[in-house]
């Protein structure tokens, strides 16, 4: 049985840059996640501050003046970087396992385990970053990166749905991804089992309302059209 315990990735970071360049010699989009890499075992400590950058900027030689660069809304930016080197990691470990094989339930499931297996030994950053973006300020960057991890996760499980089944899968799956993220957090269960069954029962809510909506979508085209019936109450001839 799976449990949400250490997982190591070897994926590469968003925009990342090639092995041999030097941090100085990076542009900030490629310097932004090997930083964030960096400062993780700080931020534990000294939490989303500039005290944890600057420590991680001067193990990689980078001047003060140009951290600020790379995180121009300070902890704010920090978080979403860390959110978007999250989904990398997860999309690459998702690749390396070949979870084509899984069910769609399954590859979705395995998505989730596998983000907080990735977080598990920062689980405190985690807690920080979730409050931070809590912040009524940050409501909008944070809806935005929860859309996000939740296109991820949805197109890693093989979807291509463009039209409105698009839009329903991320945002009922944003749900269950935030809300078992929170569970987590205050799950102190043997290898976080408790967590583990509260993502199962979620997981079959979204698989039952997607049930629920393919049959109404059959049924659909068989119901008078309101817009075609009001069209008659004020053209009678058509």
């Amino acid at each position: 049985m799976t449990s949400f315990r250490s997982s190591s990735s070897s994926s590469s970071a968003p925009a990342a840059a090639p092995a041999d360049l030097e941090p100085a010699d990076m542009t900030l989009d490629e310097l932004r996640p090997v930083l964030i890499r960096e400062m993780l075992p700080d931020i534990v400590f000294d939490g989303w501050t500039w005290a944890a950058a600057s420590a991680a900027a001067e193990r990689l030689q980078i001047p003060p003046e140009r951290t600020r660069l790379v995180f121009p809304n300070a902890e704010r930016s920090m978080v979403e970087a860390w959110i978007m080197l999250a989904d990398s990691d997860m999309a690459a470990q998702l690749q390396a396992e070949n979870v084509s094989a899984m069910k769609i339930r399954e590859r979705i499931r395995r998505a989730i385990e596998i983000r907080l297996e990735q977080a598990y030994p920062y689980k405190e950053a985690v807690r920080a970053a979730a409050q931070i973006l809590s912040r009524p300020q940050n409501a909008a960057a944070s809806a935005r990166r929860l859309w996000r991890t939740a296109d991820v996760i949805w197109r890693c499980a093989g979807d291509d749905a463009t039209d409105y089944n698009h839009y329903t899968k991320r945002l009922t799956f944003s749900a269950v991804y935030s809300s078992t993220l929170l569970y987590w957090l205050q799950d102190d269960s043997e290898g976080f089992a408790d967590s583990r069954a509260f993502l199962d029962r979620r997981i079959e809510n979204v698989m039952q309302f997607e049930k629920t909506k393919a049959s109404v979508l059959k049924v659909r085209h068989r119901l008078p059209s309101p817009v075609r019936f009001l069209g008659r109450l004020r053209y009678p001839g058509v």
